[in-house]
């Protein structure tokens, strides 16, 4: 069992994370500072290619679901609503002034944002459009459990021997990471992304996370910090990200399918394929953007990098995506 730090009043690793991220003065709560991309990078910060193919996601959905009057865009955990900016700003206008775009986010409503964007803190109900959640499941609390028993945390990140897992849990392991040592126990985020699911009356939904399966589960687990861009300790008291891998496998309802980023993103025609030398003599200028353009793609696909993220596909009274074909 790893220690930091002195003694303190210890509790179940869910409950840290949960007062830690969401409780009054919580990472993702403060209204004040940077927000999350001041302390880590995902996708939508590395690249506009990437809310760009995300606009293309939500453009097959529209012809899928027959071009309806309103269609909905529903972003959860969605942060300062960066990826909703963008996937709006890379829409024509006829479409743009269809979307109904939510944000989902228990955060204040930041400042100056688009007001064609609904701020909420639960998803909308009879969603018809596209749900997407990019890095939301890794921050939805879990327990960790370690020989049979819950692991306890103090707010200064020791960690001590707690009582023996509940059944449910116990299951769980049983199920999606069998085998003796320490592992993070997925259930509350099967149930998150079920409950999310559940609001979606016809369309696609999308989580996209840094994860890991069955057949290759972390024998130590992936439970981490981060704060100003770097990896720190998991300290559960609200200075940093408190974040896990997630068991995407788990998660998966009937007929969803499972890809890795680079897949996918590369049937959104993001390609990281260097412009012909050709261009550079007949078009210097359009040679250096697209240049640009294929080393940001080439950062969203790289297969040691975003570019393995998993991608958990999950149609709704629509045909799979292609791409999961």
């Amino acid at each position: 069992m790893s220690t930091s730090g002195g003694p303190g009043a210890a509790v179940r690793w869910r409950s840290a994370m949960e007062a830690a991220l969401y409780g009054p003065g919580g990472f993702y709560v403060r209204p004040a500072g940077p927000g999350p991309a001041g302390h880590f990078r995902t996708s939508v910060h590395a690249s506009a290619l990437y809310a760009a193919a995300v606009a293309g996601l939500l453009r097959w959905v529209d012809a899928e679901l027959g071009h309806p009057r309103e269609l909905d865009l529903v972003d959860m955990g969605a942060g300062r609503a960066e990826l909703l900016s963008g996937v709006l700003a890379a829409l024509d206008p006829g479409t743009a002034a269809r979307v109904r775009p939510y944000a989902v986010e228990r955060a204040p409503r930041p400042e100056g944002l688009d007001p064609r964007i609904h701020w909420t803190g639960e998803p909308p109900e009879g969603v018809t459009g596209l749900l997407f959640a990019n890095e939301w499941l890794d921050n939805v609390p879990l327990d960790v459990a370690e020989d049979g028993h819950y692991v306890l945390v103090a707010p200064d990140g020791t960690e001590s021997r707690g009582g023996p897992l509940e059944d449910a849990d116990r299951a769980w392991l049983e199920r999606w990471w069998p085998g003796d040592g320490r592992a993070e126990i997925g259930r509350p985020r099967d149930e998150a992304w079920a409950a999310a699911t559940r609001t979606l009356e016809r369309g696609l939904a999308v989580a996209v996370d840094y994860a890991h399966t069955r057949r290759a589960r972390p024998p130590f687990g992936t439970l981490t910090g981060f704060r100003g861009g770097r990896e720190v300790a998991p300290v559960p008291d609200g200075g940093c990200d408190v974040t896990a891998h997630v068991a995407l496998d788990a998660c998966a309802g009937p007929g969803a399918v499972l890809l890795t980023q680079r897949e996918a993103l590369s049937a959104l025609g993001v390609s990281g394929a260097r412009p012909p030398l050709a261009l550079a003599s007949s078009d210097p200028v359009a040679y250096v953007r697209a240049l640009a353009s294929a080393g940001e793609a080439a950062e969203l696909t790289s297969p040691s990098g975003l570019g393995a993220f998993g991608w958990l596909v999950q149609p709704v009274a629509v045909r799979a995506w292609p791409a999961a074909d």
